[in-house]
C-alpha cells in the first residue's frame, strides 16, 4: 500500500513538474502516444477481419467518441481501408416525440429516444450499396433536417458509426454479426492525488461535458452539474449493460487532461453560487483541479480527443 500511495503522489508531481519546468509539450505528447497506439492496434485488427462493414463505436457522454471516430478512420486509411464516419445523433426523433422520463421530461438518454425504425432503414440501404439522404439534428431547435447531403457505401468502404447507443444490439439487430466490429470507449484510468483520494473517470466526463457546454450552448457550470445525475442514471440503464458486447476496449484518458481542463472551467467553476444545490458538487471538481498547475490549450494538438471539449479541433465534432 506504501507504495502504491508512493507511486501516485509521484504521478501528479511529476505532472505538475513537467510543466512548471517548460516541458509540457512532451506531457501532451505522452498522452496523444498513448491514444494513438490504441488506435493503430484497434485499425490493425479491423483491416484484418473480413467482412466488417460497420465499426459500432459506443461509449457513455463527454468520453471522446466523436474525435475517436475520426481518428480511428484516419488510422484505417493507413491500411488501404474508406472508412465513412457518421453520428447516431443524426438519427435523433425531433424534441416533441421524445419519450418521457419518470418525472415527465424529455428522456434523451433513451434509446428510444432515436428513429429506430429511419435509422434501420437508412442502413439496410447503406450496406446494399444504396445512395441514402444524411439528415442532421440541430440541437438548438430540436429539429431533424436534411440539406441534401446523401451517402454511398461502396464494397470497399467500412462506416464507422458512433453515439452513445452503439453497442445496443437493438440499432443493428438486421446487420449480421461477422460484419460488426463493436469499441467502447471511455475514460478508463481515475487519478490518485495522494494514493488515498481518487479522481473517478465519471468526473473527468463531467468536466469535460462542463468545458463543452459553457463553449458551445453558453450553459453555465450550475446547469451542467445540475443535469449531470440524471445523465449518469441514463448511461447506468441504457449503456453500460451492453459494455461487455463491445470486442475491444478504448481508454480515451489522457495524462495531461486534468491541468488543460482547469484552464478551460475554473473560473467559471468559482460562479457557482454558494446557496445552490450545485455548490458542493462545484467545489469538489475546484478542489481536486488545484491540485494540478494549468496547461495551455496551445500545447494541444488540433486531432486532440480533447480538442472536443475544449475547442479548436480540425474535426467537425459540434
Amino acid at each position: 500500500m506504501t507504495n502504491m500511495i508512493s507511486a501516485e503522489k509521484r504521478r501528479v508531481a511529476y505532472i505538475n513538474e513537467m510543466i512548471e519546468s517548460g516541458h509540457a509539450a512532451e506531457l501532451v505528447a505522452e498522452g496523444e502516444n498513448y491514444h494513438a497506439a490504441q488506435l493503430k492496434r484497434i485499425a490493425a485488427e479491423i483491416s484484418c477481419r473480413y467482412p466488417i462493414r460497420v465499426v459500432l463505436l459506443a461509449g457513455p457522454s463527454s468520453s471522446g467518441k466523436t474525435s475517436t471516430s475520426h481518428r480511428l478512420c484516419l488510422e484505417l486509411l493507413e491500411h488501404n481501408k474508406k472508412p465513412v464516419a457518421l453520428s447516431l445523433d443524426n438519427w435523433f426523433l425531433e424534441s416533441g416525440q421524445v419519450p418521457l422520463d419518470a418525472e415527465g421530461k424529455p428522456d434523451y438518454e433513451s434509446v428510444y429516444a432515436v428513429d429506430l425504425v429511419q435509422l434501420a432503414d437508412d442502413l439496410r440501404r447503406l450496406i446494399a450499396g444504396e445512395e441514402v439522404a444524411l439528415p442532421t439534428f440541430d440541437f438548438l431547435t430540436g429539429k431533424r433536417e436534411y440539406d441534401g447531403t446523401t451517402v454511398q457505401l461502396h464494397r470497399y468502404n467500412i462506416l464507422v458509426l458512433e453515439g452513445i447507443h452503439a453497442l445496443n444490439p437493438i440499432l443493428t439487430e438486421h446487420i449480421k454479426p461477422e460484419n460488426k466490429y463493436k469499441i467502447y470507449a471511455a475514460p478508463m484510468s481515475p487519478v490518485s492525488l495522494d494514493g488515498e483520494t481518487w479522481i473517478p473517470t465519471h468526473v473527468h466526463r463531467l468536466l469535460r461535458r462542463m468545458s463543452r457546454d459553457l463553449r458551445t450552448r453558453g450553459k453555465s457550470p450550475q446547469t451542467t452539474i445540475s443535469t449531470w445525475q440524471a445523465v449518469r442514471n441514463g448511461e447506468h440503464k441504457w449503456i453500460e449493460p451492453f459494455r461487455n458486447e463491445a470486442d475491444v476496449e478504448f481508454d480515451t484518458s489522457m495524462i495531461y487532461e486534468l491541468p488543460a481542463i482547469r484552464y478551460a472551467v475554473e473560473a467559471a467553476l468559482q460562479t457557482v453560487p454558494a446557496a445552490s444545490d450545485e455548490y458542493k458538487t462545484a467545489e469538489r471538481l475546484l478542489f481536486y483541479l488545484s491540485f494540478f498547475e494549468g496547461l495551455e490549450a496551445s500545447l494541444i494538438p488540433r486531432t486532440s480527443i480533447l480538442r472536443e471539449f475544449i475547442g479548436g479541433s480540425q474535426f467537425n465534432v459540434g
